[in-house]
């Protein structure tokens, strides 16, 4: 039986991951700042007779981490999806909200990789998890601190990969695109932003995302939560997986050709013009 230890479990892709894995017959170790979130997440468990743990863990906490993860030959795989995300103009995000970002979304996953990678190297396996977002690869406006947080992700994630792949080390990334979970709920905004001329014009580049997919409702983040559980428990899962239609179109369309030539194509296919 697969130990899979997943932070930021109390709401969102966490949360899906933790069940679904859990249903699958896995032991999972919910992982959250505050355990009190973890009521519904318990009591499901209980009531479908889920292997299912609640653990306290801030990862901007070293000490938090430590006592979390003390034992890290007990765990197999690890999950890294904590994070939110900064979202304002360049110009707004002072020296404060930036190392917040950074704090959750970069240390926060380095600190738990340090915390299983010499026992996992000595053991020669295990699996991590690192949970991006398209915004790893494609910055859009408004949301620059959070895509450097995710490309800075992805950095690390990369080489690591390089680093302990020949050790018996799985490393994956998950790219997700535009879902409907509550992840918009925590965003951090500047206390500049509120009434801004770029407040109006990052709800007109929002609301013109949704040309991405239809216009219909964000996609079913149930597929993330798959995709993180094919890369817990399945040899063959790619480095990297991309999830949803949008992150797909968007990656494939920047690979293909220049800068100059995606953002024309982009805005034309959002109607984004200045």
């Amino acid at each position: 039986m697969t130990k899979i230890l997943i932070t930021g479990s109390n709401s969102g892709f966490g949360r899906l991951a933790v069940l679904t894995l859990a249903r699958q017959g896995h032991q999972v170790v919910a992982t959250m700042r505050t355990v009190s979130k973890g009521h519904d997440l318990r009591r499901l468990a209980e009531d479908e007779g889920l292997d299912i743990e609640i653990r306290q863990l801030d990862v901007t906490d070293s000490d938090s981490v430590e006592a979390a993860m003390a034992d890290p030959f007990d765990i197999d795989v690890l999950v890294n999806n904590a994070g939110f995300e900064v979202q304002g103009a360049i110009e707004q995000i002072d020296d404060v909200l930036m190392q917040r970002q950074l704090e959750t979304n970069v240390l926060g996953p380095l600190r738990t990789m340090r915390a299983v990678l010499p026992a996992w190297s000595e053991r020669e396996s295990g699996v991590i998890i690192n949970v991006s977002s398209i915004a790893g690869r494609v910055a859009p406006p408004y949301s620059g601190a959070y895509a450097a947080s995710k490309h800075a992700l992805e950095a690390l994630t990369e080489s690591l990969h390089f680093e302990v792949s020949h050790l018996g080390i799985r490393v994956h990334l998950i790219e997700p695109g535009r879902f409907l979970t509550n992840f918009r709920d925590s965003i951090v905004f500047p206390s500049v932003w509120k009434g801004s001329l770029h407040e109006d014009r990052a709800l007109a580049f929002r609301e013109s995302l949704t040309s991405l997919d239809g216009a219909g409702p964000p996609a079913d983040p149930q597929t993330v939560a798959d995709a993180i559980a094919r890369a817990a428990t399945d040899h063959s899962a790619p480095f990297r997986t991309l999830v949803g239609a949008d992150a797909e179109l968007i990656d494939a369309t920047k690979s293909s050709m220049s800068f100059e030539d995606f953002e024309t194509t982009m805005r034309t296919a959002l109607d984004w013009h200045d």
